[in-house]
């Protein structure tokens, strides 16, 4: 011992300390203990060292912590140190830190009032908890409520719930929820809502026993215990409630901040409706009864609403309206009567003023006189043995017995609302179990404390006594079971306090002596006390400082008693005269309520007149015998009596406990005050059980969980294959006393601490492994670290050398650059230098040099001027002497030449006269002419010069000369024209001169030409840039719009798409919904049937006990699987006439009731049938008008688009007629302008001018295309396009408005005319031509139509097979004609007709054919048809015709060739062979069988053949019983066999076959389109059986939901061991230590469930439903509902288990999942929408692995956990809890944090996944390939009355 102390109390270990304010505190060792030390050496948590001495006389070292691995247990028991501040702290830190209020202290449960509505109470979590093992989940209140259930079904033993606590700590909520569970869980036998009635009582009796306390809000002043009744089948069947002293001074006296009971207040504040005006109430402050304690409003309650919750109750408790007002009236009066002023008339009388108001009200309600209840208010009547007086009361006695008789009052109508509660609750129906539900008051005291204060702590005291005893015998027989040596546990027993108040010369005994006296007094009971006890008894004290008081040591306290006031309240007296004159009362209730008081007793055994206790009576009539002797009883006795009956039934009972802690005193929410809760934890008995189970051996292990635990404390030699051995080997060397443990047969026991000791040692050895570890990693780490940065020393080393050495390199290279570079720049400089020099002396020299030659060349210039000068005027003396000489000599000449001319002209006179002189006359004119010739040589010559200076007059000079030539050659001839030659040469040169005039404007008009071109090129040229420019914008234009409608387009295809997607979501959503909604309402509709079959049989059955009872006709079987259509007739029939037979014994309203809530289920089926379909009307209408509408725009979009065109391709031809109109004037004017050169440069650009024109076209195109695309857009852009684009080609026109240029363009234009009137005029000549061979085609086909008519009417005269010839040969002779017509056009057109006539004729044997083979089938069928027809006349008239008659109808023979028998897939069977039928086919088939060996779906293409051939021959009765009979069928044998998987699969399968069959083969065109020929030939052709397709939907949807249901049965044991408690992966989750409820253990045993379990098992379920040929869509569907199932019940569970909140458990969460996923992927049904449902869970999983420290990882989750709530969040990170030391906890500030951010969200507050939820179910349409007419009949299915046809 002393070697584990010294181990325990080492430094750093942690200890608790008793501290003033918050009881104990927690510090921690600074030095090490050692055994003798007289101190710790402490520190505080807030840092602050502390000496703590240790007692000298004990020497006690302080209490030891819990390992934080074990903080916030479940368990208190789990606990390794179970002590008073262990308890504590794990409760706060469960409470303030965890938001859990409940706790499990061994087989108590701690409730702490959270004072805060928490959402834990809801159907969710009821059913999460139904079925559960008490330690499998968290601790609930209704994991206690389902303990008791389910050890009252299992043991057969009726249980209690006993729940106590103070007043305000939650007793009457927790009680009311217990009850809640019951209701919810067991249902009730009945329609009668045994369970609503149960839950009803709660607000009527919180509403007249409950008030506001200065505590709680909502305290009951009264004790209660309700036993809930169970039959057989453990339904509720009814309830009964005892009530235990209520507080009836409470209606006459309230305390500060205290309230009357609820039901003042209600009334007051509904005084205002108008059924409440006659009760002349008003508020509640206007009463004495309702103001004392100055608080008549609780802050968030609703008076008004309480009155309407608390009326609704009575009346589904039966009590009706008038009652009701009744007993309004009576707690009206009570107010009235309250605000009765008494006022003194002299010392020892009173009186009442008269007319008052109030007791006038009170007289009116209660219909008594005024002035016998104003007497006997104030007097009261004195008896002796001979006389009877009447005494005056003073006021205060007169005011006391005013209040009595309120209280009296009062507590009658309580009695009475009670026992009609009790009426209403209990049924006829035999009780096999009950539970009962105590709620009683806790352990009180206050500073003043009375009677009530003593009976309270008096039943605390029995309640105590009891509980210890429970916990001692639970402890002893857990030892004996594990066969432990049993040893004494000392503990409390309190058997001595519980004498002191009720055994002889007790308290009570005492008291009700006292009371018996004349003239007793509290004051001499009080000394009687004294006397008797002070100094027997050491539990009782006398207080120093009074003689009117006592003190009693209770188990949980000191409680100092006041005496005064205690004989009264034992008495509880009334005067008697008031009870007589309201027993005169006319108001019936009260009479009622006071009738035979002497004698009067409740239902339930309630003794009147004792405040409201009430008690069950086990033997009535005794207690009725008794009756008289029980009124004269005292309050004190009989509440002992009632207590004592309590005791008996609690003892009989199995006992569960409830203990209810007040966690502050201020009502705030989740705020612990450790004083406050640990006077409650002494009081209420949890630390006495802690102190119980530490005095034994408390912690308690399995052999398995020891060694998973603490396998790390083991040697690989330690390990044995015997588990227990190893422990035993082990726990020896670990632990040296033995007495600290005991091995038992399963488990292994620990005294208290041990636990804690070998966590250490764990924890250490952990520690240890860490350590090494850490070293080992963390020399790893620093060595790669080192490593690390020795490469980068060295690369940093590397790199520095080379920088370094090109450094140099690079300084030795500037060196040398620089020393060339000096070589260079002083070489230049030098050379520069030489240079300059040098130039400057050769500027000198050439300076010199040229003003030397200057010199010289001005000196030889002026000689060479000097030497001019001379010469010319040298020369002009010269000339001036030769002129003067020339004159002389001419003159001389002159003379001399007149003289011989004179001489010679009288020679030539003579001469003249003869022939020869004419001859030499003739020569001179020759000569003459020859010069002229020259002369004109010349000319030509002149003018060839001129014409080659002119080029463009060459062509007229030449034409000129030649002329001039002719004139010269006439000339020579003519002699007679040489005088006027000389005339002619003078007009020729007037013509020269008047040619070079003419050449001159030539030139002149060349020039301007010349000009106007240039300008011309300058014009063009800018406008072809212009051209381009546009072209460049029309370019952007296009990238711009293209661009506008693409971004356009995407948004309006993304706007489209989320809006369809929207409406698609919303569609379907909405779908889902009524089909969930149909589904439910199928459900509750099959519930109903089942439940109207049930009573049905019951019906029966006992109809058959009667002696009277009709037997069944012996050939119908009694066996089940031959139950038919007839049949159920039949019984139905049967049924009637036993309905009428046992009336009496069945309730008639009960049935009417079912048969109504049937109709109504049936309408309201129908009306969501309709709604569904007028849903799916409305979507196709929808989706129809939405298409419409788009077609309509679109339309009207291609209309606009091609006026659009049209108007811009009339546009863009205006345009072009004024571009060719422009060409033409240019061309015009170039051929005007002859002599213009340059032509080709103008070619140029007109063809330049035509590219960009038609560049400008092709952009308009593009242009066009895109403005079409946005007419709605761009429609203003597109009009200002049309208008601007011609304005381009008009400025070019506009340049040519001068004269020539216009008249140009009016003759070209004039052409252009005359051209185009040409071509209209060819295209209309070959229009008429086309219109006339148009119209001789026409009339041909006239023609050849009215010859048709008439070979048809002729055809139509012959029998049928000459009008076929006559086809035959008209079609071959039309061929024939087309043959040769063809023939004669083309030889080749006619070989290809010729085949085509070939095959058309071909084509043509083959209809006929067809037909011959179609006339034959139908003769044969009119042969079946009439052969019928004369049977069904022969046996209705004899005589009329023969039997042979219709075969010696006269037949054509016909040689039909032998051939195999043609079935068509239909199977005929006779209607007495339908029973046999479905019952070989449907009641007595094996599935198994059928799956194995035959074709999936048999039995419904089977009854689908025979349905057929139904139909084939017109017999509805057939196809209607046919129906029923089958549906009927189906649904008899899944009744029988509903929890068989297999048949309820394989009947899905069929069913869902069969409704295919019946939409493949309707003939509606939506379900023929994967038909094939032949399957069309098949389809129904009478009957339309879209309502039976319907019908068997319905069925299919509950087969469906049936086999949701059989899964989930199957599944639902595996689900939790397998994806929680079991170790997929070992080794990862560790074993915590559990409590006294151990938890299902995680190794996997041979019985538990392992994840392999759920995969086999839903490989089972798949291969199954592939075997019975279930669609694929549909076991998608089944999938996805499996897993949904498996996901929603492991998240329930996780969130309502904290031990499975790890790290760890995470891990093997998502390890689960993976393998779920696999399993799909395998199975190929990943896109089922499977995994999706695992989401929730998946996303909790990684909740539990991510960090949860910073803001960061805040935001992480935020945005990882989308498909969690809040609440599930929030849940989560709550109960987070470490399984070792190494992990850490998530602060509360986190856990804020997330709330915080996650505040915005919109969800339910929901906590639980709906595990009850099932997807709405479709059944997709998948036709079959099979063909009916190949299916054949195994004989194993003994069907060989049916024939295939």
């Amino acid at each position: 011992m002393n070697r584990e102390l010294e181990y325990m109390f080492v430094q750093c270990a942690r200890v608790w300390i008793p501290d003033a304010e918050e009881v104990w505190k927690s510090a921690e060792l600074i030095k090490d203990y050692k055994n003798g030390d007289a101190s710790l050496q402490l520190m505080l948590e807030d840092g602050k060292s502390i000496e703590h001495t240790l007692d000298p006389k004990t020497k006690n070292l302080p209490y030891l912590r819990n390992p934080d691995i074990l903080v916030g247990e479940n368990d208190l028991t789990a606990l390794s140190y179970l002590h008073e501040p262990a308890v504590l702290h794990n409760l706060k830190v469960r409470f303030v830190d965890s938001k859990l209020i409940y706790t499990y202290c061994g087989i108590v449960l701690v409730a702490i009032n959270p004072y805060e509505t928490l959402p834990i109470y809801g159907s969710d979590i009821i059913n999460a908890y139904s079925g559960q093992n008490m330690g499998d989940m968290d601790p609930h209140i209704f994991a206690v409520a389902e303990e008791a259930y389910k050890q009252m079904a299992r043991d057969e033993r009726n249980q209690s719930i006993i729940v106590s606590g103070e007043s305000g700590a939650g007793k009457t909520v927790s009680a009311k929820y217990a009850m809640r569970y019951f209701a919810t869980v067991s249902g009730s036998a009945s329609e009668a809502n045994v369970e609503e009635k149960v839950l009803a009582s709660n607000p009527i009796m919180e509403a007249i026993g409950n008030a506001k306390t200065t505590r709680n809000d909502n305290s009951s002043r009264f004790g209660k215990y309700i036993e809930i009744g169970f039959d057989n089948r453990y339904r509720i069947i009814g309830a009964n409630m005892r009530t235990y002293l209520l507080e009836k001074s409470r209606v006459v006296f309230q305390a500060d901040e205290e309230r009357n009971y609820h039901i003042f207040y209600q009334l007051c504040a509904s005084s205002h409706l108008p059924e409440l005006k006659n009760l002349k109430l008003s508020s509640a402050n206007d009463f004495l009864y309702t103001r004392q304690g100055r608080s008549p409003v609780i802050v968030g309650v609703d008076d008004t609403k309480e009155l309407c919750t608390t009326r609704n109750a009575f009346t589904l408790l039966g009590i009706n309206e008038s009652y009701q007002m009744g007993l309004f009236q009576v707690l009206a009066a009570i107010l009235h009567l309250g605000n009765v002023e008494i006022k003194d008339r002299d010392s020892d009388s009173s009186v009442i003023p008269p007319n008052n108001c109030h007791l006038m009200a009170f007289c009116e309600l209660v219909g008594v006189t005024y002035q016998d209840m104003s007497q006997w208010l104030c007097h009261r009547k004195l008896k002796t043995a001979t006389e009877t007086y009447v005494k005056t009361l003073p006021r205060l006695q007169a005011t006391n017995a005013r209040d009595a008789l309120s209280k009296h009052i009062y507590a009658k109508l309580f009695n009475w609302i009670v026992e009609h509660v009790n009426k209403a609750l209990i049924t006829n129906v035999k009780q096999h179990s009950f539970i009962g539900v105590l709620d009683i008051y806790g352990f009180e005291t206050f500073e003043i404390n009375s009677f009530e204060q003593f009976c309270i702590n008096y039943a605390n005291e029995k309640l105590q006594q009891q509980f210890n005893m429970h916990v001692f015998k639970l402890e002893q027989e857990e030892y004996m079971k594990e066969q432990i040596p049993w040893t004494l546990i000392d503990f409390y027993d309190n058997q001595p306090c519980i004498n002191l108040i009720e055994a002889k010369m007790g308290i009570l005994d005492l008291l009700d002596e006292e009371c018996k006296m004349p003239k007793g007094s509290d004051d001499s009971w009080a000394q009687k006390l004294y006397n008797t006890h002070l100094k027997t008894c050491s539990l009782f004290e006398k207080p120093r400082m009074s003689n009117r008081a006592f003190i009693i040591q209770h188990f949980a306290d000191k409680v100092e008693y006041q005496c005064e006031g205690f004989l009264a309240k034992n008495k509880d007296t009334v005067n008697e005269e008031q009870i007589n004159v309201l027993k005169a009362s006319k108001f019936n209730l009260l009479v009622e309520l006071f009738h035979d008081e002497e004698k009067a007793t409740s239902p339930t055994g309630q003794v009147p007149g004792t405040g409201g206790r009430t008690r069950l009576s086990i033997k009535p009539d005794k207690s009725r015998e008794k009756s008289s002797k029980e009124h004269k009883k005292t309050v004190g006795c009989q509440f002992r009596n009632s207590l004592q009956m309590l005791m008996e039934t609690l003892n009989a009972t199995t006992p569960h406990y409830v203990r209810c802690i007040k966690p502050n005193d201020f009502k705030m929410a989740f705020t612990f005050d450790p004083k406050r809760a640990v006077q409650q934890l002494r009081a209420c008995g949890v630390l006495e059980t802690i102190r119980i189970s530490a005095a034994g051996f408390p912690s308690r292990w399995t052999y398995q969980e020891f060694f998973s635990r603490y396998r790390v404390l083991m040697k690989q030699k330690d390990v044995l294959p015997d588990k227990k051995l190893t422990c035993r080997n082990v726990l020896e060397k670990l632990v040296q006393d033995q007495d600290k443990y005991q091995f038992g047969k399963t488990k292994i026991f620990f005294r208290a601490g041990q636990v804690a000791y070998l966590e250490k040692l764990r924890a250490d050895k952990l520690r240890a492994a860490c350590i090494r570890i850490q070293k080992t990693i963390r020399c790893w780490l620093a060595r790669k670290k080192y490593l690390r940065k020795r490469s980068a020393a060295i690369t940093i080393q590397r790199f520095t050398r080379g920088y370094q050495a090109r450094c140099l390199v690079k300084f030795m290279r500037r060196t040398q650059a620089a020393t060339i570079i000096q070589k260079y720049r002083r070489m230049y400089v030098e050379k520069k230098r030489y240079r300059q020099k040098q130039a400057a002396a050769l500027a000198m020299q050439t300076i010199l040099r040229a003003y030397i030659a200057r010199q010289k060349y001005q000196s030889l210039l002026r000689e060479h001027k000097v030497v001019i000068i001379q010469k010319r005027v040298r020369g002009w003396l010269a000339r001036c002497w030769y002129k003067r000489c020339l004159i002389a000599i001419v003159y001389l000449q002159c003379c001399i030449r007149r003289m011989r001319a004179r001489r010679e002209l009288k020679k030539l006179k003579i001469e003249a006269r003869s022939v020869e002189h004419f001859k030499k006359l003739n020569k001179g004119m020759e000569n003459k002419i020859m010069q002229l010739q020259r002369r004109i040589d010349e000319q030509t010559r002149e003018n060839k010069s001129v014409n080659e200076k002119l080029v463009g007059l060459e062509s007229s000079y030449t034409v000129e000369s030649e002329r001039l030539r002719g004139e010269l050659n006439k000339l020579r001839g003519v002699e007679e024209q040489a005088k006027n030659k000389t005339n002619q040469v003078t007009s020729l040169l007037e013509e020269l001169e008047k040619l070079k005039k003419e050449l001159s404007v030539t030139q002149q008009e060349k020039k301007t030409i010349e000009d106007w071109a240039h300008n011309y090129r300058d014009e063009m040229e800018k406008m072809v840039s212009e051209l381009k420019e546009q072209n460049g914008t029309l370019k952007k234009d296009k990238d711009d719009l293209n661009r506008l409608i693409q971004e356009q387009s995407q948004q309006m295809t993304e706007k489209m798409a989320r809006a369809i997607v929207q409406e698609t979501q919303q569609l379907e959503t909405d779908l889902n919904e009524e089909r969930s909604r149909y589904q439910n309402l199928l459900t509750e509709h099959l519930r109903l049937e089942e439940k109207y079959d049930d009573l049905k049989e019951a019906m029966a059955s006992s109809n058959v006990s009667k002696p009277g009872h009709r037997r069944t006709d012996s050939t119908h079987s009694s066996n089940e699987s031959e139950y038919t259509y007839n049949s159920e007739y039949a019984e139905l029939e049967e049924g009637s006439r036993a309905a009428e037979d046992v009336t009496r014994g069945i309730d008639t309203s009960l049935t009417l009731k079912l048969q109504k809530r049937l109709t109504e289920l049936e309408q309201e089926k129908q009306s969501l049938r309709n709604e569904l379909e007028n849903k799916e009307e409305q979507f196709q209408r929808a989706r129809a008008r939405d298409d419409a509408e788009f077609k309509k725009a679109r339309g009207a979009e291609l209309e606009y688009e091609s006026l659009k065109r049209q108007e811009l391709e009339s546009e863009n031809k205006k345009l072009k007629h004024n571009l060719v109109e422009m060409r033409q004037s240019l061309l015009g004017n170039a051929a005007a302008s002859s002599g213009a050169p340059g032509s080709p440069a103008y070619k140029v650009l007109l063809e330049q001018l035509n590219s960009a024109c038609e560049e400008l076209d092709v952009r308009k195109e593009e242009v066009l295309i895109l403005r079409s695309q946005l007419v709605s857009q761009k429609e203003a852009m597109h009009h200002k396009e049309t208008m601007t684009e011609p304005s381009v080609y008009a400025e070019d026109v506009s340049k040519l408005k001068d004269a020539d240029e216009l008249k140009q363009a009016c003759i070209g234009l004039k052409d252009t005319n005359r051209l185009l009137e040409h071509q209209l005029q060819t295209q209309r000549r070959t229009y008429d031509s086309e219109v006339e061979a148009l119209r001789g085609e026409l009339q041909n086909v006239k023609e050849e139509n009215n010859r048709q008519q008439q070979l048809l009417a002729q055809n139509l005269q012959l029998p049928p097979e000459a009008r076929i010839e006559a086809s035959l040969q008209h079609e071959i002779t039309r061929l024939t004609n087309e043959n040769l017509e063809l023939l004669a056009e083309d030889p080749t057109a006619s070989r290809e007709a010729r085949v085509t006539i070939l095959r058309r004729m071909v084509d043509l044997m083959e209809q006929l054919e067809k037909q011959d083979r179609t006339i034959r089938k139908l003769k044969k069928q009119l042969k079946v048809y009439s052969k019928r027809i004369g049977e069904m006349g022969a046996g209705q008239t004899e005589g009329q015709t023969s039997p042979g008659q219709m075969v010696d109808e006269p037949i054509h023979p016909v040689n039909i060739p032998r051939r195999e028998k043609d079935f068509q897939g239909m199977l005929e069977y006779k209607k007495e062979d339908e029973l046999k039928l479905v019952k070989n086919l449907i009641l007595e088939l094996k599935p198994r069988g059928v799956a194995v060996n035959l074709i999936p779906g048999l039995p419904a293409y089977i009854l689908f053949m025979c349905l057929r051939h139904a139909d084939y021959v017109n017999d509805d009765q057939k196809v209607r019983t046919l129906l029923t009979s089958t549906i009927n069928s189906i649904k008899k044998i899944l009744k029988k066999r509903g929890d068989d998987f297999e048949t309820v699969s394989f009947w899905l399968a069929n069913t869902c076959r069969f409704l295919h069959c019946l939409k493949q083969y309707s003939g509606d065109e939506a379900f023929m389109k994967h038909n094939t020929s032949r399957q069309n030939e098949h389809c129904l052709s009478n009957f339309d059986l879209a309502e039976y397709r319907q019908v068997i939907s319905d069925l299919a949807i509950q087969i469906y939901q049936q086999l949701i249901k059989c899964m989930e049965n199957i599944l639902q044991p595996m689900i939790v061991s397998g994806m929680l408690e079991h170790e997929t992966i070992q080794g990862v989750s560790g074993v915590k230590p559990t409590g006294l409820r151990k938890r299902t253990s995680s190794i996997a045993d041979e019985g538990t469930y392992t994840l392999d379990s759920i995969l086999r098992q839903l490989s089972a379920f798949h291969s199954t439903m592939c075997q019975h040929g279930t669609d694929p869509e549909l076991i998608k569907q089944v999938v996805k509902q499996q897993f949904y199932i498996i996901g929603a019940v492991t998240l329930n569970n996780l969130l309502l288990r904290k031990d499975m909140c790890s790290w760890s458990k995470g891990m093997q969460i998502r390890y689960n999942v993976s393998q779920l996923e696999e399993w799909l992927r395998d199975k190929g049904l990943m896109v089922c929408g499977a995994k999706e449902t695992l989401e929730p869970l998946i996303q909790a999983a990684q909740l539990l692995q991510v960090k949860k420290k910073t803001d960061e990882d805040a935001e992480a989750i935020c945005s990882m956990c989308q498909a969690l709530t809040t609440a599930q969040i929030v849940k989560v990170l709550n109960l987070y809890t470490p399984v070792n030391e190494f992990e850490e906890r998530v602060s509360v500030a986190f856990i804020r944090t997330i709330q915080t951010r996650l505040r915005d969200r919109c969800e339910s507050p929901q906590l639980l996944m709906d595990t009850k939820m099932i997807y709405p179910v479709t059944f997709p349409f998948s036709p079959s390939s099979l063909a009916l007419e190949t299916i054949q009949i195994p004989s194993s299915l003994n069907l060989a009355f049916l024939t295939r046809v």
